[in-house]
């Protein structure tokens, strides 16, 4: 019993010990090498939806109406059923703080779906189109990025897709704070 209880404290001093290694000054005592945080570099402001209206982006994706329109701290869907149904068409915008504009756009080539480099109002971006029927376009601003989607689902495409998200990503660009 005596080896059980000596065991104990010998096992927390070592672990407190490799714990205090790893938390250790430079030997050199040179603090200007330390690495600083980078501070993050925030885009503008958005309104909802991409300070974008309901009416614009029925005129820009050739749908006269929606059924459904869902709004949300981070963006906005238009959808043509009362229903979520991804075959029916449905349109999307997407602001993404703090977030790599590069994942979403490898995502887009990993589903199939090849990005091609854009340009909105100065700012850099992709776009990435599947068939007439579906289109992705993101726009970067520092370490933000804003995103369209337009899909038609199995629907006739009424507009076409990367047209409109052309469109309604100019807006917002221009109307970024």
């Amino acid at each position: 019993m005596a080896v059980r209880r000596r065991a104990l404290p010998i096992a927390a001093v070592v672990a407190i010990a490799l714990l205090g290694a790893g938390c250790g000054r430079d030997d050199s005592g040179d603090r200007s090498a330390a690495p600083e945080s980078a501070a993050a570099e925030a885009g503008p402001f958005f309104g909802e939806c991409g300070s974008v209206t309901d009416a614009e982006v029925a005129e820009a994706v050739g749908v006269p109406g929606f059924a459904g329109v869902v709004r949300n701290s981070v963006g906005c869907e238009w959808q043509t059923s009362p229903v979520q149904d991804k075959n029916a068409p449905h349109f999307s915008f997407s602001w993404y703080r703090g977030s790599p504009i590069g994942r979403e756009r490898a995502g887009s080539e990993l589903i199939g779906r090849p990005a091609a480099d854009i340009e909105i109002g100065g700012r850099s971006g992709f776009e990435s189109a599947l068939s007439s029927r579906l289109c992705e376009l993101g726009v970067q601003f520092g370490d933000d990025f804003v995103h369209w989607s337009i899909a038609y689902g199995k629907s006739d495409p009424t507009a076409d897709p990367c047209a409109a998200a052309r469109h309604l990503a100019e807006l917002t660009v221009a109307r970024g704070e």
